[in-house]
């Protein structure tokens, strides 16, 4: 029995493989088909991307050839171009080189003409100069006949009497030298000596040297001077100045050179006279508490002038140097006044210019700027003044304006150089403002005009610049080239002797002769 259902399973489990070994192979043949099927799948897709990549290089490849030939048409046409303009320009030269070729033949044909007349007046000539050597011997043998000399004879008799006359000539322009010399040395120790004592003996020159106080009362006079003269002789000793007291009612009178001490004296005896308490040792006190606050005043004055020319951005050292330039005084004006005038005047020419105003309005006004330490430094104001100005960093247009404000020689200067020696000599110069009144200023300029005229051989003259230069004009027929340097000498001269004028007058003379015709 046992046997059996072992035989029994034996069968059951062979079934069962059996079953399970046909299931497999259709399971197999199943997936094979799909398998088989993906690969033909993948092959026709890969077919298909093979012709689209194909086709995608083909029409590459046309796009690409197409543009190269585009591309190559755009540089052959571009090449041509080039070329026929190459073309027209050796055309060109061709066409200038055949006129140029036609002018040469032309000029050499006149050259040759020319050399042709030149042989024939060359002949003349030598027949000329033969005729006058000829002409010459004849006059040679006639004058020794007549003066009975020979030819050697009258040689040294001539140069005898042409080394007295040049030595009797030559002795009276060496005297006349002498004496000219003389007179000019004189002028000029004068003017040094007169400069000298403007800008050392005294530091401060005016035109007026006194200031008048006035009084509450004569009654006011008795305490000014003190007991036994002691308040005047404080006040004198404290300020530097002289007080003149004398018949005038309810004033007094400061005098001194210097106006910045004129000045303190006149604010302290102010301010005593306003307080009463006058006495040594308030005075000593109101002099010098006045003389620490005239420092401030003088840089209001600077920064007033700074104001009123619209120059903000100056160093605070300039605006006191410019302060103080308000008691340097020259003629009627002061220093101070003559920079704001010299600023505005550059400031218009500027404008008619084109130039830079505010820059022309900044070189007018510190033009002079080293005359307020031209005291304490050696040199002209104009190099002190530059300097100055280098110091405190001013534009280099500024320092060449400054520097060559009174040189004549403006070839190579800045334009605002030009422009602030302008606007300097018609401030200085113009009527009034060097106490010169019109009618006095115009006389002037018609007595030099008078005087000029009066020489030999001048046909017109011309009095420019204000009066600081005269151009004369001389007929040239009557008057040689050595002659017009004595002409301008004469003239320099006499207007010297004759005339007062202030600072220098240039005496230029022309000399020149001009034709003109006319082809009708």
């Amino acid at each position: 029995m046992t046997i059996l259902y072992i035989a029994l399973g034996l069968i059951a489990v062979a079934a069962v493989f059996a079953l399970s070994i046909a299931v497999n192979k259709k399971n197999f043949r199943k997936t094979f088909e799909s398998a088989q099927a993906d690969a033909e799948r993948i092959l026709e897709e890969a077919h298909a991307e093979k012709e689209r990549i194909l086709r995608e290089a083909n029409n590459e490849a046309k796009q690409e050839a197409k543009n190269r030939r585009t591309q190559f048409d755009q540089e052959a046409k571009k090449r041509r171009s080039e070329l026929e303009k190459l073309e027209s320009k050796v055309k060109t030269r061709e066409q200038t080189l055949e006129k140029k070729m036609s002018q040469l033949d032309k000029k050499e044909q006149d050259l040759e003409k020319m050399s042709t007349h030149l042989n024939v007046e060359e002949e003349k000539l030598k027949s000329l100069a033969k005729d006058y050597e000829r002409n010459l011997e004849e006059s040679r043998k006639t004058l020794e006949t007549i003066a009975n000399l020979s030819q050697e004879e009258a040689k040294r008799e001539l140069i005898r009497s042409l080394e007295t006359e040049a030595k009797n000539q030559a002795r009276e322009a060496l005297k006349k030298i002498e004496e000219e010399t003389k007179s000019e040395g004189e002028r000029i120790a004068r003017s040094m000596v007169s400069l000298a004592v403007q800008r050392v003996s005294s530091e401060f020159v005016n035109d007026s040297t006194v200031t008048v106080v006035s009084l509450p009362s004569d009654e006011m006079k008795g305490r000014i001077i003190g007991r036994e003269g002691r308040n005047i002789r404080a006040i004198e000793q404290a300020t530097g100045v002289d007080l003149i007291i004398d018949d005038t009612p309810e004033a007094i009178i400061i005098s001194c050179f210097n106006p910045i001490r004129r000045e303190i004296a006149n604010i302290a005896l102010q301010r005593l006279i306003a307080d009463g308490r006058i006495h040594p040792a308030r005075i000593d006190e109101t002099v010098k508490k006045v003389g620490e606050e005239f420092e401030q005043i003088i840089q209001e004055n600077g920064e007033q002038a700074a104001f009123d020319t619209g120059i903000t951005d100056l160093h605070p050292e300039l605006i006191r140097h410019l302060g103080r330039l308000k008691y340097r005084t020259a003629g009627s004006q002061t220093v101070l006044q003559h920079a704001v005038e010299v600023a505005h005047i550059c400031g218009i020419m500027a404008g008619e210019m084109g130039l830079n105003v505010k820059k022309a309005k900044r070189v007018g006004l510190l033009h002079d700027i080293g005359k307020a330490v031209d005291q304490e430094a050696e040199g002209h104001h104009s190099k002190i003044g530059a300097d100055l100005a280098a110091k405190y960093n001013e534009p280099a247009e500024v320092i060449d304006a400054i520097l060559n404000h009174h040189n004549e020689d403006l070839n190579y200067a800045f334009p605002l150089t030009v422009v602030v020696q302008a606007a300097n000599i018609l401030s200085e110069r113009r009527p009034g403002a060097r106490r010169e009144v019109l009618e006095t200023y115009v006389k002037r300029l018609q007595d030099m005009e008078t005087l000029v005229n009066g020489f030999r051989g001048i046909d017109e003259s011309y009095v420019i610049q204000a009066g600081r230069e005269i151009r004369a004009l001389v007929s040239p027929t009557g008057v040689s080239d050595s002659e017009v340097i004595d002409i301008a000498n004469e003239i320099a001269l006499r207007l010297r002797k004759e005339l007062t004028f202030p600072g220098q007058v240039k005496v230029t003379v022309l000399r020149e002769s001009k034709y003109a015709e006319f082809a009708k």
